[in-house]
């Protein structure tokens, strides 16, 4: 079948991309089309690859082919740069949805459509935990952008333009690379950067406790979302999936356990304006439906902390010193 990834640049459409063309992948892909703003890298593969650049929001019929049969939409403006800089959020995380909705109604046949949502639609701050059926009250733009997209996919859905699947990410730990413009963009940098041997700053309190899913577990949910059953769902599209919750003494905690004396190179030094944006992060979510409908359950902490070493952290060692 043919897939698109648009957002296949990031670091998750370039692991999903990488997942699609190894042997033994669980969809059986005949030709894969990668977008995002700068042309992304084409793994190799046993089919045909295509790799193109433009604007989400202007999507070219190209990158989404007819006969498309899955659509991952992974593009957006990460939260902290949708809070900085409104119309460029807007641009992205809304009008490109709107962008892919008109592509999909043009093809032959519905595709399924997995959307990435977050949990940064939700707010209510540290004491909060929620079940399946809490309301969605956004305290930012990003949050308020995925909402709207979610709602728009879950019309288009029924309206029968498309077989929707919106999952709810949690912060994803530990991202490879550098930081970046993402409020949590911490949560990543307190493990990577002293595994790098680098200092970093804390912009909260080591009890801030934050919603987090590893970049495997993140891959084999998209992956699932994919092939998944949707009747179940009904109307309602979106998923609340089953990270796990954690502080950031529990992640120092497990830095440290794997590589001693490593936590000492992060250094507190308050940030208001990420407070201000995180500090209406909800730190615990139930995903009855999720686990429901067949999403793996996560890893300890320790084990994520592991994972990006096996997996990430030598490629982004070189990354950091071929751009030094």
């Amino acid at each position: 079948m043919k897939v698109s990834i648009l957002g296949a640049g990031g670091f998750l459409g370039q692991k999903l991309a990488a997942r699609l063309a190894a042997p033994g992948a669980p969809i059986a892909v005949s030709a894969l089309t990668l977008f995002d703003l700068a042309a992304p890298p084409v793994p190799e593969a046993n089919f045909p690859v295509h790799a193109l650049a433009g604007d989400v929001a202007d999507l070219p019929a190209a990158a989404i082919p007819p006969d498309t049969a899955i659509v991952f939409h992974l593009a957006a403006v990460v939260s902290a740069a949708a809070e900085a800089d409104y119309e460029l959020g807007r641009r992205v995380n809304l009008r490109g949805v709107d962008a892919v909705i008109d592509a999909v109604r043009r093809l032959p046949r519905p595709p399924r459509v997995v959307f990435t949502s977050s949990v940064a639609s939700f707010s209510g701050g540290q004491a909060a935990s929620l079940g399946d059926d809490a309301r969605q009250l956004p305290a930012n733009s990003y949050g308020v952008q995925k909402a709207i997209g979610e709602l728009l996919l879950m019309d288009a859905s029924r309206r029968g333009f498309c077989d929707a699947v919106s999952l709810r990410l949690p912060t994803i730990v530990v991202r490879p690379g550098r930081p970046n413009r993402a409020a949590s963009s911490f949560v990543s940098s307190i493990v990577r950067e002293p595994l790098l041997e680098l200092p970093t700053d804390l912009p909260v309190g080591d009890d801030f406790t934050v919603w987090i899913a590893s970049p495997r577990r993140c891959i084999d949910w998209l992956l699932h979302a994919a092939a998944m059953d949707t009747a179940p769902l009904g109307l309602d599209r979106s998923l609340n999936l089953p990270g796990i919750s954690a502080s950031v003494a529990d992640l120092l905690g497990a830095l440290e356990a794997v590589r001693p004396g490593a936590a000492a190179l992060v250094r507190r030094l308050p940030d208001p304006a990420i407070a201000a944006i995180v500090g209406s992060w909800v730190p615990a979510f139930d995903a009855t439906r999720a686990r429901a409908a067949g999403f793996a359950p996560h890893e300890p902490v320790i084990d994520l902390v592991r994972a990006f070493i096996a997996d990430d952290l030598e490629a982004t060692r070189r990354d950091r010193a071929a751009t030094a």
